[in-house]
């Protein structure tokens, strides 16, 4: 029987460079599109390092344009070990440090690590009997677990054939496969953390941007009209562009993922998103941008109304310019005939 841990690290960079084209094949049979409707890695680098005396394949990937991916690879003698559960946490530690050094953003890093074993005969069941060691594996959980919440944990699997099994989870997965055929199942899975990382990523941007927006709305109340004006144009100006760019980048983020084309793999990404809370992060962020709608009807409405003052500030001033023009040509009058 073989047994490997795979750990990786997703996280936003300034920019990446493009690589070698990494084709993700189906799970099963797929129709001719699968392989250019979802997001394509790009491996520009491969080193070799020692962690806990072991060696380490390390390779460094990216989502274009601007997401790296560290993945770590290592042989183990016991997958369902307390020391396999410290090389996961050393793996993630190394990828971690490798993404630092490609100015990887850390505050929105994923980190996922997946169970491997193959080469054994039955079926995956039978491993069961370590089904406390597989659900605080997959939980990244030291504390003995209830029984009730292992079986839980336990449930969230799929199977294609009588002799493989995948158990997923939030922060890793279990992958049993008599056959080793891991890797597209592990580049499924760094997908699923791909739009969990870009969700995440939009939704703390449109945090900051409403926030933004709303405090220099507040901060205009009181000024002088002309200026207010000018000012309430930028932020309109402001919200249109966040609020288009916004919503091209949701939409993006669903059109990566809705063809993939064979059952199984479609079944497993599900379960994956899921896990992840893919459609609560979904509904954050349609919220957020329902509140940009709002504000840029706010926007739109002040503006409106500041014209609206301006126009009739002019109106007052040409109207006090009139009643000086009469009262000069009255006075003229009153000269010109008491001479």
């Amino acid at each position: 029987m073989k047994q490997k841990l795979v750990s990786f690290v997703l996280a936003e960079t300034p920019g990446t460079k493009k690589g070698e084209i990494s084709e993700l094949q189906p799970l099963q049979s797929a129709p001719q599109y699968f392989a250019a409707s979802v997001p394509r890695q790009y491996i520009f680098e491969e080193r070799k390092d020692f962690i806990k005396d072991r060696e380490v394949i390390f390779v460094i990937k990216a989502y274009l344009p601007d997401v790296v991916l560290v993945e770590a690879t290592i042989e183990v003698n016991d997958v369902f070990s307390a020391e396999t559960f410290e090389l996961r946490e050393a793996l993630i530690d190394a990828c971690h440090h490798i993404i630092k050094s490609h100015g990887g953003k850390q505050e929105l890093a994923e980190e996922y690590s997946v169970a491997l074993v193959s080469d054994y005969t039955g079926d995956p069941e039978q491993f069961f009997d370590k089904s406390s060691q597989i659900a605080s594996f997959l939980k990244s959980e030291k504390l003995p677990l209830d029984e009730k919440e292992i079986e839980y944990t336990l449930s969230s699997q799929i199977k294609y054939t009588q002799d493989d099994l995948i158990i997923v989870d939030w922060d890793g997965a279990f992958i049993f496969d008599p056959r080793g055929e891991f890797e597209p199942i592990i580049e499924l899975f760094q997908i699923a953390n791909l739009q969990l990382l870009r969700h995440r990523a939009l939704d703390s941007d449109l945090d900051i941007r409403i926030k933004k927006i709303g405090k220099f709305i507040r901060g205009q109340a009181g000024k002088v009209t002309l200026l207010r004006s000018r000012e309430l144009m930028q932020a309109f100006r402001e919200v249109i562009a966040i609020r288009s760019r916004s919503i091209s980048e949701f939409e993006a983020m669903d059109r990566d993922i809705k063809l993939i084309g064979d059952w199984y793999s479609a079944r497993l990404y599900d379960l994956a998103a899921k896990k992840f809370k893919l459609e609560a992060w979904k509904q954050s962020i349609k919220e957020k941008l329902d509140s940009l709608e709002d504000v840029y009807s706010i926007v739109s409405e002040n503006f409106s109304i500041s014209r609206l003052q301006l126009l009739e500030l002019v109106q007052i001033g040409l109207f006090f310019i009139l009643q000086v023009g009469w009262f000069v040509l009255i006075i003229l009058e009153f000269i010109y005939f008491t001479r």
